[in-house]
This record gives C-alpha cells, structure tokens and sequence, in this order.
C-alpha cells in the first residue's frame, strides 16, 4: 500500500488577493503571507503599540513630507509569494501615494518591525526576507532587550551589516543622510 505524503499549497500573490476579495478570511484577523505561506500574526498588544506610536510621532517630526511617505502596517509587495505588512515604512515619494498599487522593495527607504513577542519571526524568517528583496535599511525594534538592531547592506538573504543601539545611540538613515534618529526617541 503506498503511503501519501501530504503536500502543503503555497499560494502566490495573485490568489492571496483572490481570497481576500472573496471575503474568505475574517477582516480583523492578522494575516500575512511570506513565501506563499499565510500566516497568522500575534495580536499587537499595548507595548507594541505605544512603541509604534512613538516612532510615528518621532520620525513623523523629523522627515519633511516631501521626501518620504509614511506607512504603517500596510501591505509590501514582495515578488509573487509574499506581502507582509510591516509595522511602519519610509517609502520614497509616489504622485498618488501608492493608492493604484501596493509598494515593492524598490520603493522602500526604511522598514521597521516593532518586535517583543514575533522577536525570533522578525528576527529570522523576516529579516532573511527583507535581505533577500534587497531592503536597504531594517530596523527591529527589539521591544525584550530595549535596543534597536540596525541592518544594511542586503547581501543574498542576508544583511551585511548589523549594529546594535540602545538609549543614547544616534544614526543617519542610510537612504537619507539628512536625517538623524536619537534611537532613544524611539525606546
């Protein structure tokens, strides 16, 4: 008798958004898809976000209008198999704000995740994605340890560059230099 090994259906982008116009997921469940797997995310709970409050109000104050749009929890195109829905990004100018398509990683200036119990899911499987599309900044807002881990430099499905801040660290956005984040703003 043979025996059947089940086999898992991934889907890609196209039928991901089938599914959502047809209603078949609940609207106030948290759903992403990363590499053709839909995934239930953790429910944001009050730290989370206060914290993501606290960036939009911090960099919100310093990055003049014109030179990036602001998005919070908003789905990113990823090739043909994933839109995850980042807690906040800094995407570069669009004439319509991005309302005639979602943006890919070329529109992408800064990606934030802010992370306490999906910490070892931003850290990893996330963080190999964004690398592997070729964000140029990921921050993690690594909400446990109260520091910000800083990647740059995508470099296969991995970042080339990885710097730890805490309270009293500053840094310069790598996409655009004018501007300067007190990483204890953000903390």
């Amino acid at each position: 008798m043979a025996i059947a090994n089940p086999q898992k259906h991934l889907t890609d982008i196209d039928e991901w958004r089938r599914l959502g116009e047809a209603g078949i997921f609940p609207p106030d469940n948290r759903l992403e898809l990363i590499n053709g797997e839909i995934l239930e995310m953790s429910p944001i709970g009050c730290n989370h976000a206060g914290h993501l409050n606290r960036i939009l109000n911090r960099l919100l104050n310093i990055v003049p209008g014109d030179m990036a749009i602001a998005s919070v929890q908003n789905p990113l195109q990823l090739g043909d198999l994933s839109e995850p829905e980042p807690d906040f990004m800094l995407l570069k100018p669009n004439t319509d704000f991005y309302s005639a398509r979602h943006p890919d990683a070329d529109d992408v200036l800064l990606l934030i995740e802010v992370s306490d119990s999906s910490l070892e899911f931003d850290r990893n499987q996330k963080m190999h994605l964004y690398a592997l599309h070729r964000i140029p900044e990921y921050w993690l807002l690594n909400l446990n340890e109260a520091c910000v881990e800083i990647y740059r430099k995508p470099a296969g499905d991995l970042y080339a560059e990885k710097r730890t801040l805490t309270a009293g660290d500053s840094i310069i956005l790598s996409e655009l230099p004018e501007i300067r984040v007190d990483i204890g703003d953000l903390l």
